[in-house]
């Protein structure tokens, strides 16, 4: 998939090139969970500060050079922090959003619109990953047969030699 934006002028515009989110969908799965997980998440967890270039933020990938592409289905939002006293050091802990413009979209809905987008873009950044599994599970079933085999033969040839 080839992007139309020249990263020369993305960084001019943006202050950085803003994320390719299939290659993030591939690149960030780990134990922590999956690169869709973190999708989700970056792209629910925007929020209003003026002081960036593109006038948005992100919790999930703070100082983030993409602006919000849906700011108008979710709507403009402050996150609300608590100052908690951890060993001796003022540590401020995230509690929620404050909502200071509401979007075209209840909450729920623009959770589950993201939902499709982020699966969409998880098909996106590797379309055969469904025949890879299914593929996948074959060679599982046709590798423990064949050591069912390879050890009944195994049992017949050595039976003799004891």
């Amino acid at each position: 998939m080839k992007s139309n934006i020249d990263p020369k002028q993305a960084k001019d515009w943006f202050g950085a090139v803003p994320p390719d989110l299939t290659l993030v969908a591939r690149s960030r799965s780990g134990h922590g969970g999956t690169g869709a997980d973190y999708i989700y998440t970056y792209l629910r967890t925007y929020y209003r500060d003026e002081n960036k270039p593109t006038g948005w933020n992100n919790l999930a990938f703070p100082n983030v050079g993409m602006p919000n592409p849906f700011w108008e289905l979710q709507g403009e939002r402050m996150p609300v922090y608590e100052e908690r006293q951890e060993n001796g050091q003022a540590t401020q802990i995230f509690t929620g959003w404050k909502t200071v413009k509401p979007g075209t979209l209840t909450p729920l809905q623009y959770d589950q619109s993201i939902g499709d987008l982020v699966n969409y873009l998880q098909w996106m950044a590797e379309p055969v990953q469904n025949t890879r599994v299914r593929i996948g599970v074959w060679v599982l079933i046709f590798l423990s047969i064949f050591t069912f085999i390879a050890w009944r033969l195994n049992v017949a040839y050595w039976k003799d030699i004891k």
